[in-house]
C-alpha cells in the first residue's frame, strides 16, 4: 500500500533496570512506551522479527486478521467498539510506567481503513481518558496516485476527527517522502554526496547497488518520519542550552484551536544514518529549512502566510546563531500582522548521529491549504456520484450525514485559511521596540 500500514501512540522511552542499555549490539533495557495497533498482523509481525524487536513490549500489541478493508467506518465504528477496552487498558498500563508523561504521539496513515478509522478512534479515547495531556498526531496523507480508491473518503472523515480532537497535527505527504528519497538516490548515483553508503542499507539492495524506485522504498520513507520525531523529542532526551518542552509547541504555534496543522521541514534531508553526507554550512541549513524542497508536504511556505514558526536546532549552535539567521530570513517571510515576532526556538546540544548539526522547522502556515483543497476535490468527485457509499452505510452507526458533516468541517477549515490569506497583502507593521534610557 502507499501509506504507512500501522500507527502507534508513542511515549518517551526510558531504561528499565540497572544493566547496560546495549550489549553485543543488541538493545537490552530500553523499551519504547508504545502501543502498536494494526488490524492486519503482517506489519506488526515484521517488527517482532526485525532488528527493533527488543525495543517494543510484545504485550503492548493489538492485531487482528482481516483488516479494515480500506473503510474508515470499519476501523472507527467496528474495530473501535470491539477493541475499546483492550486499547484503554494498554494505554493506561503504558502511561503508568512514565515518570513524566508530557504528551501522546499518534502516527497513522489517512488513506486506509485502520489508520484513518481506528487511528482517530484512539485519538478520541486519549481525549476522554487523558484530557489534560496534549495529543500530537503525525498524519501521512495519500498521494493522488495511491492504490486505495476510497482514500479521499477515509481522509476527509479522519480530518473531521483531527480538527476536533487533536492539539497539533503534523501532516506529511507520501509524495514528498518519495521525492526526498529519490533525491538521495540521485545524489548517490551522481557522486554528489561524496558519499559512502553502507551495504544492505535502507537505500541499497542486498547486492549493494542503489535501489530502483519502481516500487516505493517504504523503509527509507518511514525513516524520514522517524527522524522528524527524533528531532521533535530531542529536548526531552538530551541536554541543551535552550530546551523546548513539547507542550510549548502547541502553546506558541497554535493561536486558534482548529488551525493546528504544522508544516514540518528537515535539514539536512539526508539524515539516514547509513549515508555519509557532508555537513551543510550553518546558515545554509537555515535557508534550506524554508525552501520548498525540504518540506514534508507539497508546499512552499515562503510564498504563504505564517501564523508562527518554531526552530528546533541540534548540535553546537549558539543562541546568537539562531537570532542572526532569524533576522536574516525575516524580510523574505510573510507573518500575520499581529504576530510579527512569532518565533519559538529550541537548542539541543546533542546532534543526530553522523552530523554536526540539524534543524527541524515547524510552521503554522497557510501553505497547507492546497493539500486540503486537493483532498476536498478528490472527495467530491466520488461523493457527487455517491460512489462506494454503500460500503460505508452498511456499517452500524454510519449514516450519510457523517460524510456531509466531514466535508463541511473541511470546507470550514479551508475558509479559515482563506480569510487569513486575504490579509497577506496588508501593510506590514513593525512592532514598537522597548526603548531603554541610558
Amino acid at each position: 500500500e502507499s501509506d504507512l500500514r500501522f500507527f502507534c501512540s508513542i511515549f518517551f522511552s526510558r531504561s528499565s533496570g540497572n544493566g547496560p542499555d546495549v550489549y553485543k549490539g543488541k538493545i537490552c533495557s530500553l523499551k519504547a512506551r508504545a502501543l502498536l495497533i494494526d488490524m492486519e498482523e503482517g506489519v506488526v509481525n515484521e517488527i517482532l522479527q526485525g532488528p527493533l524487536r527488543d525495543v517494543f513490549d510484545s504485550k503492548q500489541l493489538i492485531t487482528d486478521v482481516s483488516g479494515s478493508g480500506n473503510n474508515w467506518a470499519v476501523g472507527h465504528k467496528v474495530y473501535g467498539c470491539q477493541y475499546r477496552e483492550n486499547i484503554v487498558e494498554k494505554l493506561r498500563k503504558a502511561a503508568e510506567h512514565c515518570d513524566c508523561l508530557q504528551c501522546f504521539f499518534i502516527i497513522h496513515s489517512m488513506g486506509g481503513g485502520t489508520g484513518s478509522g481506528l487511528g482517530t478512534f484512539v485519538l478520541n479515547l486519549l481525549e476522554e481518558e487523558f484530557p489534560e495531556v496534549y495529543r500530537f498526531v503525525t498524519s501521512v496523507y495519500p498521494s493522488g496516485e495511491d492504490d486505495v480508491i476510497t482514500s479521499p473518503y477515509n481522509s476527509v472523515l479522519a480530518m473531521k476527527e483531527l480538527n476536533e480532537h487533536a492539539d497539533c497535527v503534523l501532516p506529511i505527504e507520501n509524495e514528498s517522502l518519495f521525492e526526498i528519497v529519490n533525491k538521495i538516490h540521485q545524489m548517490i548515483n551522481s557522486g554528489k554526496l561524496g558519499s559512502t553508503v553502507k551495504q544492505n542499507s535502507l537505500v541499497t539492495s542486498s547486492a549493494g547497488s542503489a535501489k530502483t524506485l519502481q516500487e516505493k522504498p517504504f523503509d527509507a520513507m518511514n525513516n524520514i518520519v522517524a527522524n522528524l520525531l527524533l528531532n521533535l523529542t530531542s529536548s526531552a532526551r538530551f541536554e541543551g542550552s535552550l530546551n523546548m518542552d513539547l507542550n510549548e509547541i502547541s502553546m506558541n504555534l497554535v493561536p486558534f484551536p482548529r488551525l493546528h496543522y504544522l508544516v514540518s521541514s528537515l535539514t539536512p534531508l539526508y539524515t539516514l544514518a547509513d549515508v555519509n553526507v557532508p555537513s551543510r554550512r550553518l546558515d545554509q541549513m537555515f535557508s534550506d529549512a524554508f525552501s520548498r524542497d525540504h518540506q514534508l508536504i507539497q508546499a512552499d511556505p515562503k510564498h504563504s502566510l505564517y501564523l508562527a514558526c518554531a526552530l528546533l536546532v541540534r548540535g553546537n549552535v549558539q543562541v546568537s546563531d539562531l537570532r542572526r539567521n532569524i533576522e536574516r530570513l525575516k524580510p523574505s517571510l510573510h507573518f500575520v500582522s499581529w504576530n510579527q515576532e512569532g518565533w519559538k526556538t529550541g537548542l539541543c546540544s546533542v546532534p543526530p548521529v553522523g552530523h554536526s548539526h540539524s534543524l527541524l522547522a515547524l510552521a503554522n502556515n497557510t501553505c497547507v491549504k492546497p493539500t486540503f483543497i486537493e483532498l476536498k476535490d478528490r472527495f467530491m468527485k466520488l461523493y457527487k456520484k455517491k460512489a462506494h457509499l454503500h460500503h460505508y452505510l452498511q456499517i452500524d452507526g454510519m449514516e450519510q450525514s457523517c460524510f456531509s458533516e466531514a466535508i463541511s468541517s473541511l470546507s470550514d477549515l479551508i475558509e479559515e485559511y482563506n480569510e487569513l490569506d486575504a490579509t497577506k497583502g496588508g501593510p506590514r507593521i513593525d512592532p514598537q521596540r522597548l526603548k531603554i534610557a541610558v
